[in-house]
């Protein structure tokens, strides 16, 4: 689904990633751990589009086309999506309004064949999804994160997720912030996406969302290079014992 090649990244000049080489399978789930400025959230922004990142070397593929020839709109066409750690709220336009129209964008490309939902069809599914992430439905009239708690944005992400059916989901630190009640939902709304035609990419800073989601390998980022992976337990020995052996 995903193969990355020697990846080099820059910001703003500097370089932050250092070479990056992994490759996702279809079902998989994979997370990636490290300290703060290991190049964790620049990776999966750059694999979105982010303007603010260059990349210097090496390539991105994803279900066989360049992922760094698209425009970031293309790889969300492509079913490519990116969770943020700190969603941003866009006044004037309501939830319900922004996930019908990103819906109809998407499905015109990924299934032109797919009849789009009414209006009304469309309400009844985003209260379904709504319902099963214990979102109140009043939320869908409000302006897309305007008044969430820390919580409930990250809950909208995952909704995003149950409606646009991503292939693949980068996922960063959606575990931050959320207390112990809100993990396992947004944790839950994952699980029920897994299946043969989607994986995600955790990045996170601490093992406790793996508690709730299985990954299938772990991977340790430090100074811009993956230093280590393993398998799920790997999660656990990289808690208990830090990063400071793979600097």
């Amino acid at each position: 689904m995903l193969k990355i090649n020697n990846l080099h990244i820059s910001v703003e000049g500097k370089e932050i990633v250092k070479g990056i080489n992994l490759t996702i399978k279809k079902g998989e789930i994979h997370a990636i751990m490290g300290p703060n400025g290991s190049g964790k959230s620049t990776l999966v922004s750059t694999l979105m589009g982010h303007p603010g990142y260059t990349v210097l070397s090496g390539s991105a593929m994803f279900m066989g086309e360049d992922l760094l020839a698209m425009e970031p709109h293309e790889r969300a066409q492509a079913g490519l999506f990116l969770a943020f750690q700190y969603p941003k709220e866009i006044a004037g336009v309501t939830l319900r309004s922004f996930l019908f129209a990103a819906h109809k964008a998407q499905m015109a490309v990924r299934d032109p064949e797919h009849k789009t939902a009414s209006p009304i069809k469309f309400k009844a599914l985003l209260e379904e999804k709504m319902k099963s992430l214990k979102m109140e439905t009043a939320f869908a009239e409000r302006f897309v994160n305007q008044g969430f708690s820390g919580g409930e944005k990250k809950k909208a992400e995952v909704l995003q997720m149950h409606i646009l059916r991503p292939l693949l989901a980068l996922m960063d630190e959606t575990d931050s912030g959320l207390d112990v009640d809100a993990l396992k939902t947004v944790s839950e709304g994952v699980n029920a996406l897994k299946g043969p035609n989607f994986a995600a990419l955790l990045v996170t800073h601490y093992a406790r969302i793996l508690d709730y989601i299985q990954p299938d390998h772990v991977h340790v980022m430090v100074d811009g290079v993956i230093a280590k992976s393993g398998g799920p337990d790997f999660a656990r020995e990289l808690e208990q014992g830090g990063y400071e052996e793979y600097a």
